[in-house]
C-alpha cells in the first residue's frame, strides 16, 4: 500500500518472518512476497511510538531505542500469556550467533532488565507503557495519575537514556 501524506493513515509493508518475528530490513528482502519462507503484513504505524515519531514528537534516535526495548521485550517473551502459547515461529538456518531459542530469550531479558534500568525508576513506567505495552500516551498518563500532556516530556527522557544504553547515535 502506498504511503501517504496523511500521519494517521496507516503504512503497511510486508516483511521477512524470522524467529525473533519480523525482520527489519535485510539486503537480500526487499518487500513483497519472498521467495521461500514466510512473511507477514505489518503496520509501521500501530504502536504509539510510530505516532509519536510521525507527528515530530519523537527524534530518530529516540524512537529507535524504543523500538529496540520493544524487540528485546518481545524476544523475551514478558507479555502475559492468556488463552494460548503463541510460540516464536522458527525458521531453518536462523539463529547464526550460535545461541538456542532460550539463550537468546534469557540475553533479550538481560538486555531489557538493564534497558529499564538505564532508564530510571521514575521514567521507567511509561517506558514500559508506552513502548512495551503499546498503551496511549494519554492512557499511560491517566494509569499514573499525571497531569495531561506531562508523559511526552518523561518518555522522551527515558528514550535518551536507553538509547544511550543501547549506544545509538
Amino acid at each position: 500500500m502506498p504511503e501517504t501524506s496523511n500521519p494517521k493513515a496507516a503504512h503497511y509493508v510486508t516483511r521477512e518472518l524470522t524467529s525473533e518475528g519480523p525482520r527489519r530490513t535485510s539486503a537480500a528482502y526487499k518487500g513483497g512476497a519472498p521467495k521461500r519462507g514466510r512473511s507477514v503484513t505489518v503496520n509501521l504505524r500501530e504502536s504509539p511510538l510510530s505516532w509519536l515519531h510521525a507527528r515530530g514528537h519523537l527524534s530518530e534516535r529516540q524512537y529507535e531505542a524504543g523500538e529496540r526495548i520493544r524487540s528485546d521485550w518481545e524476544r523475551a517473551q514478558l507479555a502475559p500469556s492468556i488463552t494460548m502459547r503463541w510460540d516464536p515461529v522458527r525458521v531453518q538456518g536462523s539463529g547464526g550467533d550460535g545461541l538456542t531459542q532460550s539463550e537468546r530469550q534469557v540475553a533479550a531479558k538481560r538486555r531489557f532488565d538493564a534497558a529499564v534500568a538505564a532508564a530510571g525508576p521514575g521514567l521507567a513506567d511509561v517506558l514500559w507503557r508506552v513502548a512495551c505495552a503499546g498503551e496511549s500516551l494519554p492512557d499511560a498518563e491517566k494509569a499514573l495519575a499525571w497531569p495531561a500532556r506531562s508523559g511526552k516530556l518523561v518518555l522522551g527522557l527515558a528514550l535518551d537514556r536507553v538509547a544511550d544504553y543501547y549506544r545509538i547515535r
